[in-house]
């Protein structure tokens, strides 16, 4: 029992509680193993195309938005705790507020003026990443199924024949999308199976070879369900979904072998759908496609889906 004969326990002071909370934080800092050099990227991988520094600048832009929000409210709630905790001594109950329009209108206000501020900056960049007005240097159809990935490089190649803008495989790929196909791209292909590894690397999945500082168009299709194309150090993922066509381009401009992934549950074996990219000089890369034509791995395998008459029928509304 306290000296003034209360029953309570003694309050555990405010400096022991700041330095446990100080403490609990420079742990919670530390623990993640990041160096000061990965800090400013707020846990994003280091950007490894021309268009990723858009999407880590919104990356960075949004967790600085949310921090100062954070920081008002904590503090908000720091001050009320402090300064309007119970008295000791005085039982009786503080005047009530109630009805005050300009702190209502500023709670009302200030979030929609942030959301609008976040929503202006996603719909400025997203316009921009998905813009696929430019013509690119190659064409990737990448292919999803499950549980592993194909890629048909519609490319002209030597030792193989045909023509993508005709070629029954690659039928459920939309028209304005083989507008831009090389003519008479007899093409060459590449599938995995969950078991297929990087040679390598030993990673495990597919390896898509990418051209250095060439713009690529991937045009995504799926065979069955709706899976996503994650590229992790691309800082960029679409949806691939059977019965409609998404696009999205990039330019490649750093060499190495990265990590890639099915980033939609998918179904039970959802986290064996794994593949990597491989970015060479062009000529290497021209290279690799020569030696999957050596292979007989010439032609395309089937795209997906076809679209339906609805989708094609958007489409058509939209151009």
């Amino acid at each position: 029992m306290s000296p003034n004969g209360s029953d309570r326990s003694p309050r555990r002071p405010m400096r022991r509680k700041l330095l446990q909370a100080m403490t609990a934080g420079l742990v919670l800092v530390t623990a993640t193993g990041c160096t000061y050099k990965d800090f400013p990227r707020l846990g994003m991988p280091t950007p490894t195309t021309e268009e990723a520094p858009r999407i880590l600048s919104l990356w960075q832009g949004s967790w600085a938005a949310a921090l100062a929000t954070g920081v008002l409210v904590w503090g908000l709630i720091l001050w009320s705790a402090m300064f309007h905790r119970r008295s000791r001594t005085k039982v009786e109950v503080p005047p009530q507020t109630r009805y005050n329009m300009p702190i209502e209108a500023l709670y009302t206000v200030v979030p929609l003026i942030i959301v609008s501020v976040l929503f202006y900056f996603t719909a400025r960049d997203e316009s921009k990443l998905l813009d696929v007005s430019k013509k690119p240097d190659l064409t990737v159809n990448v292919v999803g199924f499950q549980w592993s990935w194909g890629f048909n490089y519609i490319e002209n190649v030597e030792g193989s024949t045909g023509n993508a803008n005709t070629d029954e495989n690659l039928a459920a790929i939309p028209d304005r999308f083989k507008e831009d196909f090389p003519a008479n791209a007899g093409g060459v292909y590449d599938v995995g199976t969950p078991g297929t590894k990087n040679p390598q690397t030993g990673n495990p999945g597919p390896t898509l070879w990418l051209p250095k500082g060439k713009t690529v168009r991937f045009v995504l299709t799926s065979r069955d369900v709706i899976h996503s194309f994650w590229v992790v150090p691309f800082l960029m993922k679409q949806d691939v979904i059977p019965g409609h066509t998404n696009a999205f381009q990039v330019t490649p401009n750093k060499e190495g072998t990265f990590l890639g992934k099915c980033a939609e549950l998918c179904g039970v074996d959802h986290s064996r759908m794994l593949f990597n990219v491989k970015v060479v000089s062009p000529e290497r890369y021209e290279q690799h496609l020569k030696d999957l034509a050596k292979k007989g791995q010439t032609g395309y395998i089937p795209a997906g889906i076809a679209q339906t008459s609805h989708e094609k029928n958007r489409e058509t509304t939209n151009l």
